[in-house]
């Protein structure tokens, strides 16, 4: 750090002075009057000696004076005490540019102007942490540009003279680049190759060769076509995490160096350093900070991994974009984003700071910027944002940036510095600001610079559970230390960093160490001045929320109305809530409704913090989870035979089921019409594999039963089988099913296809949390078996001639009962069940034998079926589908199962619940059988029904809908199930369905419409 010394305030940081240039080198008194050379001369040609050398100085962020002080080019420091020049001016007042002394000559602001680089005339010959060896082309709304590689597209657009980037959402007007990071509320692009991703912060995009960008209105398109690129997730546990690689984060990771601590540091930015990396201090402390932790085996460094989610126990969920700056170049085999899910034994968020915003009149022309993003584009890229720079700030931050600005060629017109009462009244340009206005004088210049303040970055800290309090000092809303129930800590300064990784180390039994750490920051000359809402008359648009195009007028609207919270006046008004996530507007939000109603803004507080920190893509999210892996195609060990024998696929659940088996010259209607007569008829076969099947084992294996289903499980006596219905809590049908006694203590309780999955975690919810005293343990076995059900009038004879060993007959082998048996050959377990009211059977055998079981039944001459096929035969005989002729308002009772439901137990799930007057209404919607006036129309599933066969005025009053609709060979005639208010006393009564245009006749039916009496179910 270079002190410099002020005659009047005494030695001061180097970032609080503007440098004037060589203390002996005159002003050209008519500089119009110089030739071309003459004035390149005075520019760019100075003396260079070593050692002491005369130059000029003003306190900018202090007393605001011009001095001489004599350095030694060797050593860099001050050999003699500074001195007034002979001619010194007066202070430089506020909203004034330099002004000449009284000797005529003026010492402006900069005395330099460096070289330009001749293709980019925004860029400067020299300086920025870009590489200049490798250029790279780009292409901007269709025009192309150049850059440098460690350019950010932002970046290389303003060393481009390209400010404008889009418009915003709301009211059309031009936005330009607003700031440095990913915090950018105005410069948000679509990146139409190498692939298209919408709302991307110009900020934040790295500049690679082929990138192809466009500007946008607020609001981006999706990709019309599948992402190529590969995503993966990782787990990471560590001892500390630690947020941010600023000079807080690095401090605090150095700490844990040598300790023997797994370390994470995470941050978003492609290289350490952070904030140092915009003013270009302490570099060679990063430098040798950054080698020090690559050194340490235990110490990880995450670069651009953004952290977005903190959640309880430490669990941090972080972005990390791998291959994003490669644009095509980006290796195929390599994920292009990861989510790190990191579990953090202990945190600390060494986060930084936004630089805040202002409200006055026309703040959104491009053009305007924040202070700080303009030493960042001189400092880091070696670009000058602007030609002819008005500053205005509440606060000495400004006083580096106007140094480095000064020292890389911009004019600096004049400076607004609040705290002396001088405001930027309104602004003037339309694609780029040509004029800032200050009360009643018109000051032309291409670029204005704001600061009103800096907010610590609070969102992890909020997301943690954090509080925040609002230090009137600062005039932000800081976090309050030890606010959150996890072991998680902010630092703001690299001090802090050490101090909280220290703790935490301890904490967990690691020894830290005391690491060297960069000099620290001078505190500023002046208390900076809390204001949001500048107060002057002037006309004009005062933006609060530039991405949202919110304004003061807004939030004016919303508390008229009545907000008088913060979270209210951001769902009125929308402030907040783009995918920048008010990273510059929340507080200028809260700070202006404050004003508008009258408190203080400590009093109001801010919006509720909540993940994702930055915006996440949907694909990063999903990762791997993508196509099949996201959801899995099962296949039954029967597949490859339905393939063979042209099966025509559905999806059920996960799981591809032969839907029917057309043969030449059939459709759907036809082929299951066919199937269905072979059922009915003779004998059908199908594969029954997918339905779910959990082996429950332990002695408290039936009382557990007992508890999940509606009727008794514990009285089925082993080799026998019973049908049971699970409800919810509501009392609502769940999911149904068989269960099997195999032992006293085990039982095999099989659910639909679809509700598999969801039976099992049903099962383990209320195990593990209600019930840890019973001794039971479920086990998933559906894959363990394949399933055949044998269907028709013929089965007993089949599978007796397939198994000779077994005793088939009605009396040896009753309904609801089971036998191992060998079947064709293959040990089987068989079950005497039928869900198609037909004399059946299903077979169960391990599934690498399922293939034989197959071939032996169709060799017997039974015909494969498929599932719409057993949809009809099972809805002839009005058994339902959870989940089709169900929709979680039906009770056991309204399926007309009452039966199903036991008065012998003392409890069971949604007992309680049938108990309630709202399910004994007698207007509850049944399960009831539809017959079509005309036989041969088949009724739309999900046709609603009225009672009046004239065309109602809305609103109409529907009494059901259609659930199930089939074509019915043994009816001869189409059919259908409904859910009827009041439907089994509205059996016999005319209803009306709206189909195609005109309200059709159907009569309301039993459910049963087939073989009522169950005669054909023992054959």
């Amino acid at each position: 750090m270079l002190l410099i010394p002020c005659p009047w305030c005494g030695p001061r940081d180097e970032a609080e002075f503007h440098y004037g240039g060589q203390a002996h080198l005159a002003y050209p008194r008519d500089p119009a009057a110089l030739t071309d050379e003459e004035w390149a001369r005075h520019l760019f040609f100075r003396d260079n000696p070593k050692g002491p050398f005369a130059e000029r100085w003003m306190h900018a962020a202090g007393c605001r004076r011009w001095f001489d002080a004599v350095r030694d080019t060797t050593t860099n420091r001050f050999v003699t005490g500074a001195s007034a020049p002979a001619s010194t001016p007066a202070p430089v007042p506020a909203g004034e540019a330099p002004r000449p002394g009284p000797s005529g000559p003026p010492a402006p602001v900069p005395a330099l102007r460096p070289a330009r680089d001749p293709a980019q005339p925004f860029r400067l010959a020299e300086g920025g942490r870009i590489d200049r060896a490798t250029p790279v082309t780009f292409t901007f709304d269709g025009t192309a540009y150049t850059g440098y590689r460690g350019d950010t597209l932002a970046s290389a657009l303003l060393a481009n003279g390209v400010i404008a980037t889009g418009t915003g959402i709301r009211l059309g007007r031009p936005r330009g680049v607003f700031s440095a990071g990913v915090e950018e509320p105005n410069a948000v692009v679509q990146i139409e190759a190498p692939f298209p991703e919408p709302m991307m912060p110009a900020t934040t995009v790295e500049l690679y060769d082929g990138l192809v960008a466009t500007g946008l209105p607020g609001q981006g398109r999706l990709a019309t076509g599948p992402d190529p690129a590969r995503y993966d997730a990782v787990h990471a546990h560590c001892d500390l995490l630690v947020v941010g690689a600023g000079p807080t984060g690095l401090a605090a990771a150095a700490t844990a160096a040598g300790s023997g601590a797994r370390v994470i540091l995470a941050d978003e930015q492609p290289e350490p350093g952070g904030s140092l990396l915009g003013s270009g201090r302490h570099l060679d402390w990063v430098a040798a900070t950054e080698a020090l932790l690559a050194a340490e085996n235990g110490i990880r460094v995450l670069r651009r991994t953004t952290v977005f989610g903190h959640y309880d126990d430490n669990h941090v969920l972080a972005l990390e974009r791998r291959t994003h700056h490669l644009g095509a170049a980006a290796p195929a085999h390599v994920s292009r984003e990861r989510v790190h899910r990191v579990r953090a034994r202990r945190v600390v968020l060494a986060t930084g700071a936004h630089e805040r915003s202002l409200a006055f009149p026309d703040n959104d022309r491009p053009g305007v910027m924040l202070a700080g993003a303009a030493r960042a584009y001189v400092r880091r890229y070696g670009v000058v944002p602007g030609r002819r720079a008005v500053v205005f700030t509440t606060n000495d931050s400004t006083g580096a940036v106007i140094h480095d600005l000064a020292a890389a060629g911009v004019e600096i017109a004049a400076v607004a510095d609040a705290r002396d009462g001088v405001y930027v009244t309104g602004t003037e340009g339309t694609d780029r600001l040509t004029a800032v206005l200050l009360g009643d004088r018109r000051i032309e210049a291409d670029l204005l610079l704001v600061s009103g303040g800096w907010n610590p970055v609070g969102h992890l800290f909020g997301q943690a559970g954090g509080a925040v309090r609002y230090d009137e000092a600062r005039g932000a809303f800081v976090p309050v230390p030890g606010s959150t129930h996890q072991a998680v800590e902010f630092a703001a300064t690299p001090a802090e960093g050490v101090a909280a990784a220290a703790r935490a180390l301890a904490a967990e039994g690691f020894t830290p160490v005391r690491p060297l750490l960069p000099p620290p920051e001078p505190g500023p000359g002046r208390p900076p001045l809390t204001l949001f809402d500048v107060p002057v008359t002037a006309p004009g648009p005062r933006f609060v929320d530039l991405q949202r195009d919110v304004t003061v007028a807004d939030l004016r609207r919303a508390t008229a109305a009545g907000m008088r919270s913060v979270e209210h006046t951001k769902r009125y008004t929308t402030a907040g809530t783009a995918n920048d996530q008010g990273k510059t507007s929340g507080v200028l939000a809260s700070g202006v409704v404050a004003g508008l109603l009258g408190v203080e803004v400590s009093a109001l507080g801010t919006t509720t913090y909540r993940p994702p920190y930055a915006p996440v893509s949907f694909a990063a999210l999903a990762g791997r989870d993508r196509g099949a892996l996201h959801d899995p195609v099962r296949v039954t060990a029967l597949h490859g035979l339905h393939v063979a024998d042209g099966a025509v696929f559905e999806d059920v659940g996960q799981w591809k089921r032969p839907r029917h088996y057309p043969r030449a010259g059939e459709d759907m209607a036809a082929a299951v019409l066919r199937e269905c007569r072979a059922a009915r008829e003779d004998v059908a076969f199908m594969d029954a594999s997918t339905l779910g099947k959990i082996d429950v084992q332990g002695p408290d294996a039936a009382e557990f039963l007992d508890r999940l289903y509606t009727n008794v499980m514990s009285t089925l006596r082993p080799g026998m089988i019973r049908y049971g219905v699970m409800c919810r809590q509501d009392g609502m049908v769940f999911d149904d099913g068989t269960v099997i006694r195999l032992a006293e203590d085990r039982f095999l309780a099989t659910t639909t296809t679809g509700n598999a999955a969801a039976v099992l975690d049903w099962m383990e919810e209320w195990l593990q949390t209600e019930w840890p005293q019973l001794r039971v343990h479920c086990t998933s076995v559906t894959e363990q078996w394949a399933t055949v059900a044998l269907v028709g009038p013929r089965s007993r004879e089949v599978l007796g001639a397939l198994a000779p060993g077994l005793a088939v007959g009605r009396a040896e082998f009753p309904f609801m009962a089971w036998r191992d048996a060998t079947v064709a050959g293959v040990p089987a377990r068989v079950c005497r069940i039928s869900f198609s009211g037909e004399l059946a059977y299903e077979i169960n055998v391990l599934p690498w034998r399922a293939t034989a079981l197959w071939e032996a039944v169709r060799a017997a001459g039974a015909t494969p079926y498929g599932t719409e096929t057993m949809h009809v035969l099972r809805a002839e005989k009005g058994y339902p589908i959870v989940g089709q002729d169900t929709d979680g308002t039906v009770t056991p009772q309204d399926l007309g199962m009452g039966w199903v439901v036991s008065r012998k137990k003392r409890d069971f799930v949604g007992k309680r619940s049938h108990t309630r007057a709202d399910t004994a209404r007698p207007d509850r919607k049944h399960l009831v059988g539809l017959l079509p006036e005309d036989p041969g129309l088949l009724l739309p599933e999900g046709t609603h029904l009225v009672a009046d066969p004239l065309p109602p005025r809305p609103p109409v009053t529907a009494l059901g809908h259609v659930s199930s609709s089939y074509r019915s060979a043994a009816l001869g005639r189409t059919f259908a199930l409904a859910l009827v208010k009041g439907g089994r006393e509205r059996v016999g009564e005319r209803l009306y369905a709206p189909v195609g245009g005109r309200l059709v006749p159907v009569t309301v039916a039993s459910p049963v419409l087939y073989d009522p009496e169950g005669a054909r179910r023992d054959g």
